[in-house]
């Protein structure tokens, strides 16, 4: 396609699939417009800005909702340009406590920095694309040495761009707000060089990095004309600074009024604030000036006065300003724990002056406090849908997660219908918030919406059956000091050490408390502390208990180990488990799954008792079942478990990869489909789903999922009962998943690692397993009359213990002897 003139903005539009994608104005194509109406031609490979550019549009604007055949209807926003304002049969509008009475604000702070480099045209063409309508573009806004101006994230330019790679002899030191500050500024280049010689890189090291040296710097009329009608969010950070340097930043917005007027224009500089106000330029209805608090001892530079201590002259900056943009624990405290502390009384003081309202410092893939368990929408909620107030606007690094919190899931009321029809399966309850299998953990994952929770079933020495992830008991409990003197390797079960359930008694398992399981804590990321020890674990027939008192809620049955149990500890898991569900007396409407790794103990209760849905287990991933291995899987189960890997496999750069044909193989054969792994850490997730669990799961539901298998089943509820939800909803904000592999082909193959090793695809011999052995009633008698059998406790297992004696003798030695003065 042949680019438009230089002097008219570029319309372009693609085609996919039979899909019209949406036709889109920018007036940043192959060469970048500046304010004083020169075009700076980008030296980089023809097309290939304008190529990732609407790529990503393609992604996240197409009108073929992927996952629904047949959808040919217009894009959203396409859509949304013939519909009338009020759509029928929405229901009555949100009142909200703003100070308008209006929807919150999402100002999407240097586009959508998430994934692609702050500042960039993708980025700001993603916050479009993803945020309700009316999303504001935030500009933060640095002069150039001719006084002209680029958005970028920082004044600094060494963390966000290659300058320093690009012009090594352009280091200085500034002083900058009475700190002196050594790096590459933008007020020691021109508008050429930027524009031509420098780009963008991600500031933060664990986003993406694979879109760096790619796009340049964009001028803030580009951004503000990147939409029909613009929409920007100019922050001036540095006046003070760039007027010592005889810049002038009222002069570049007065000169620029020709190309862009910003609804909004922030600061924390009061001089500079009241010096717009009464510029030639300025026209108060057209845009409002907010003042920016910084950190609370940080001095304002014309006042001299803290901002902690303007706070309490909100009617002096009414005087000047239409509204605050303060950092958000100016409005919800966050403790040194890690929990929020009781909210301040900001908002409802600004309120009562007039003043609007906005919150800086949201990012989806930052920790921000345990009360929200990892799920990013949860905060934006406390802040706009708290019952009590809400603030104007959110400025956000992820204004897609900003817009389904407020368009989306504060529209829920709380009898709302589900959309989705996925089931939502618990993992070891809520394991998000408290320890896993635990009585809390269960009653949380019930209130919280799951419609069926698990138990994976471990047996004690004692023959009793009760619920844990695993037979080894380290790591899922405090038991390492109690029993590490039992520490044994059993190749059959694991390869590594462990102390296991079926060599100790429920007495004894009952002494030690339960631990919360962090998952993501090599990354920082640890789950609710103050209840990592809370709850106590539940036998079987108290777990089944428990369910049968909420009726409407099914339940999991996990068989790890029957072979081993019945051959070598002489326990039948089987049987106990059969006579618990007999015993229980379920409601005959009440939905029980049994799920196994093993084949035989599926066709165990196939034949005794056909109600029951079986899940055969994969916990490894797969990236194939031809068909005679799904003929063998249907001879005895109903459904699988696999892995997300099984369906979007990873990539090295941690960007989804193509999709598999694993749903498409198992639905042709009536096979229900559960995937695993889900949870609300940034690190459980890949990159291109934001770091948003909604967008995650809309993904996999995209795919055809029958179930979601979660540590948060209150996430999963939500989005099931949300209307953004529903994939042909007229409604001005819809879930939009992503294409598994697809922002992958946007990256330059150059800079890729080599492919991981390809999944292997499933064979029949990783399916069927052998008849289950019977249980070995005489490996019984001699576990409970501490002999040695074949599990492990072998002569290796007794030279162990030997070391472990001989340390602890030793150890008591060396104390007595230090206690006698030796």
């Amino acid at each position: 396609m042949e680019p438009a003139p230089a002097s008219e903005p570029d319309m372009i539009s693609f085609s996919r699939a039979g899909s019209i994608i949406l036709q889109f104005s920018v007036s940043v194509p192959e060469s970048v417009q500046s304010s004083s109406g020169r075009y700076y031609p980008c030296k980089i490979k023809k097309g290939m800005i304008r190529e990732l550019l609407f790529g990503f549009l393609l992604i996240h604007s197409s009108l073929a909702k992927h996952g629904h055949p047949g959808n040919h209807k217009p894009t959203r926003r396409t859509r949304l340009q013939a519909m009338p304002a009020i759509v029928p049969g929405t229901g009555p509008a949100k009142k909200w406590l703003t100070l308008n009475g209006g929807e919150p604000l999402v100002i999407a702070q240097g586009g959508s920095p998430g994934l692609f480099p702050d500042s960039s045209v993708a980025g700001y063409t993603a916050g479009i694309a993803m945020g309700v309508i009316g999303t504001l573009k935030y500009c933060n806004l640095q002069l150039t040495k001719d006084n002209l101006g680029v958005c970028l994230a920082n004044i600094k330019m060494d963390n966000c761009t290659n300058a320093a790679e690009r012009f090594p002899k352009h280091q200085r030191r500034y002083s900058v707000n009475g700190r002196d500050i050594d790096g590459w500024f933008p007020l020691d280049f021109t508008i050429d060089q930027i524009m031509k010689e420098i780009r963008l890189i991600q500031n933060i090291y664990s986003r993406a990095s694979v879109f760096d040296f790619v796009y340049p710097l964009v001028q803030p009329d580009s951004v503000w004309g990147m939409e029909p009608k613009g929409h920007l969010w100019l922050n001036v950070q540095n006046d003070a600074f760039f007027s010592s340097h005889q810049l002038n930043v009222i002069r570049y917005i007065e000169d620029s009024n020709k190309f862009f007027v910003a609804d909004y224009i922030s600061s924390p500089e009061i001089g500079f604030l009241k010096a717009m106000a009464v510029s030639k330029s300025f026209d108060r209805t057209k845009t409002k000036l907010i003042f920016r608090f910084l950190k609370p001892v940080e001095v304002e530079p014309t006042y001299k006065e803290t901002y902690g201590g303007l706070l309490k002259k909100l009617a002096m900056i009414k005087t000047f300003a239409s509204g605050i943009l303060v950092p958000k624990d100016y409005i919800w405290p966050v403790g040194k724990d890690g929990y929020l502390q009781p909210a301040t009384t900001l908002v409802a003081d600004a309120h009562r002056e007039g003043l609007q309202v906005y919150a800086i410092g949201f990012a989806s893939d930052t920790f921000s406090s345990y009360n929200y368990s990892y799920d990013p929408e949860a905060e934006y909620l406390q802040f706009v849908d708290n019952s009590q107030f809400s603030v104007d606007g959110v400025i956000t690094e992820f204004p897609g997660s900003a817009s389904n919190a407020i368009a989306c899931l504060a529209q829920i009321p709380k009898s709302s219908k589900r959309i989705v029809n996925a089931l939502i399966i618990s993992h070891n309850g809520a394991s998000i918030d408290y320890p896993g299998c635990t009585n809390l953990a269960y009653k949380k994952a019930i209130d919280d919406g799951a419609d069926v929770i698990d138990c994976n079933v471990q047996m004690t020495k004692d023959g009793v059956a009760f619920c844990l992830d695993s037979a080894d008991l380290l790591g899922k409990t405090n038991a390492a000091m109690a029993f590490m003197d039992r520490s044994i390797l059993i190749p059959e079960i694991q390869p590594k050490n462990g102390v296991f359930t079926f060599d100790v008694t429920w007495t004894e398992i009952k002494s030690v408390k339960p631990l919360i399981q962090n998952p993501c804590q090599s990354g920082g990321l640890l789950r609710n502390p103050k209840s990592k020890n809370a709850g106590m674990f539940l036998k079987v027939t108290e777990f089944l208990e428990l369910a049968k008192r909420n009726s409407s809620t099914g339940i999991l049955i996990g068989i790890q180990n029957a072979a081993y149990l019945a051959s070598k500890k002489g326990l039948d898991i089987l049987g106990s488990l059969k006579d618990a569900l007999k015993n229980a007396k379920l409601d005959s409407k009440q939905r029980v799954f049994i799920q196994s790794d093993d084949t035989s103990v599926l066709e165990k209760f196939k034949a005794s008792n056909p109600t029951y849905k079986r899940v055969l287990l994969f916990s490894k991933p797969i990236s194939d079942a031809p068909k005679p291995v799904i003929d063998n899987i249907k001879k005895y189960a109903d459904a699988v478990n696999i892995v997300k890997k099984s369906i979007m496999p990873e990539t090295k750069i941690y960007i989804t990869n193509r999709a598999t044909q694993v749903v498409k193989q198992m639905h042709a054969a009536n096979i229900s489909v559960y995937v695993s792994g889900f949870s609300t850490e940034t690190l459980s997730m890949q990159l291109d789903f934001y770091s948003d669990p909604y967008i995650e799961l809309i993904s996999f539901i995209a795919e055809g999922v029958d179930g979601v298998i979660t540590d948060n089943p209150k996430t999963a509820s939500q989005f099931m009962r949300s209307p953004c939800a529903d994939p042909n909803s007229k409604a001005s904000f819809v879930f939009q998943p992503i294409r598994p592999g697809d922002y992958l082909a946007l990256v330059d193959p150059a800079v890729l690692p080599p492919a991981l090793a390809p999944i292997p695809p499933l064979r029949v011999t990783d399916v069927v397993d052998p008849p289950l052995p019977p249980v070995n009633a005489a490996a019984r008698k001699e576990s409970d009359s501490g002999g040695k059998g074949k599990s492990g406790d072998d002569s290796e297992s007794g030279q162990r213990r030997i070391a472990v004696d001989v340390v602890t003798t030793t150890l008591l030695l060396i104390g007595v002897l230090f206690l006698m003065g030796c």
